[in-house]
């Protein structure tokens, strides 16, 4: 009978199921997977030239599953992880925010019921994982070193390796026993990958002896979509894939200078990268996956951003919003259904160090300096809109958007790391030891 629900279910046959109650009439546990300085050039279901038929395992969340084409993230890393945990733009509380006393993801849904749990990247956020509500955790101590290592930190406790271990295979371990232990009620697991941030080196997979860049590039992508796949099939072993919503999304664009060239879409480079207030800074991958929850093969246009993570699962898990907080994110959790739902008119990008934003709908974007774009041609080209020469489409777009601005207020003062943080998305500066004085 179950078999055949589902095939209903594949021909559109029938509804998708309730998204804030499974199959088994629960609400869903969530898995969110989090891939690292990865655009939409390098996943092939995006049309990634490169990547076609290399990314199997993401390509069959999209085949079965929602893909956004318009999704968008923060430029760099550390402001990502905080506007997707707090559902909060970076101009409300700074770079490096403490959350011991604010709402987080991990916070919203443990209330309502879920054990929380996270494995991956955190070397750039302030606090430990616990203090954002995650009951367990895995993740590296250091600020380097993040895949071929002997050191890590479980549940606030450092661990040695008898011998050198691929930290993204430990973190795979980590995310299936959870899944295990905690199978019989809702759990939510933030899976935060190191994949594919620079350095680029060797996966446990990659032939003996190849250095070049490229080819290690490439072998990187493999093993990102292999680890999805890996946690899919997790899933199903434990029989918990109808009962699981996947979110899949890369945290910026691509950092390309690191081996990731020749990167196009049906020829054509993306316009910018990692760090760029351009296109392809933030333009990332997003893709939704409930087997059995949502109607499968859909693609949505509607625009969404970052933001929009934290009040969306909060809609799945059945989890009220903080209260008393200013929440800039908007619940996609209709669009995942197959509804229309209410989809934002616009998203909004910042820079961490630098004063630059942008507010942008789907034909066009406003940035911080009153430039206008006519985004027509996007993602491969940002057209620069003169003010003297806007008709009046473009004008009553300026308007549209400064109006945005002008609500939001955003500022750059807040985006100062606190002292003695580094506030981009490279690692702390170690102050080197003083040698001691000779007597």
């Amino acid at each position: 009978m179950k078999t055949f629900l589902l095939l209903l279910l594949a021909a559109g046959s029938l509804c998708p199921l309730s998204a804030a109650a499974g199959p088994a009439g629960r609400p869903p546990n969530i898995v969110f997977f989090l891939a690292d300085d990865i655009g939409i050039d390098g996943i092939g279901c995006y049309g990634a030239d490169r990547f076609k038929g290399k990314t199997p395992n993401i390509d069959a969340l999209a085949a079965t599953g929602v893909r956004f084409e318009q999704g968008y993230s923060m430029p760099t890393c550390n402001p990502s992880r905080c506007v997707l945990m707090t559902g909060r733009y970076p101009f409300r509380y700074g770079n490096k925010p403490s959350f011991k006393n604010e709402s987080s993801v991990a916070k919203v849904l443990r209330q309502s019921g879920y054990a929380t749990g996270m494995a991956g990247k955190w070397r750039q956020m302030a606090d430990t994982p616990r203090d954002w509500g995650f009951d367990q955790y895995l993740t590296d101590p250091e600020a380097s070193g993040y895949y071929w290592e002997k050191i890590y930190t479980r549940n606030d406790e450092p661990v040695t390796a008898p011998e050198t271990i691929y930290y993204p295979d430990v973190c795979l371990e980590f995310a299936r026993d959870f899944f295990k232990n905690h199978r019989d009620h809702p759990f939510f697991f933030y899976y935060p990958t190191h994949l594919i941030h620079n350095k680029i080196v060797r996966t446990p997979n990659s032939r003996p002896g190849v250095t070049d860049a490229d080819a290690l590039y490439a072998d990187m992508v493999a093993y990102l979509d292999k680890h999805v796949g890996l946690v899919v099939d997790a899933l199903d072993a434990l029989g918990l894939r109808e009962q699981t919503m996947i979110l899949f999304a890369g945290d910026n664009g691509t950092m390309r200078k690191f081996g990731g060239s020749n990167m196009t879409i049906g020829g054509r480079h993306v316009l910018g990268d990692k760090a760029t207030m351009l296109e392809g800074g933030s333009r990332v991958p997003l893709i939704a996956n409930w087997q059995g929850g949502f109607a499968p093969g859909r693609v949505v246009k509607d625009l969404v951003d970052f933001s929009d993570v934290l009040p969306t699962f909060a809609e799945l898990g059945g989890a009220p919003l903080p209260a008393g907080v200013t929440i800039d994110g908007h619940s996609f959790a209709p669009q995942l259904r197959g509804e229309q739902g209410t989809p934002r008119a616009w998203v909004y990008v910042q820079h961490n160090t630098t004063p630059e934003w942008y507010v942008r709908e789907q034909g066009w974007k406003l940035r911080q300096d009153g430039q206008l774009f006519d985004m027509s041609d996007a993602p491969f080209a940002e057209k620069p809109v003169l003010a003297a020469a806007a008709g009046g489409e473009a004008q009553a777009a300026r308007q549209r958007l400064q109006a945005v601005l002008d609500e939001l207020k955003p500022v750059a003062s807040p985006l100062v790391a606190p002292k003695g943080k580094a506030s981009g998305d490279e690692p702390p500066k170690r102050k080197k030891k003083k040698k001691p004085a000779k007597s």
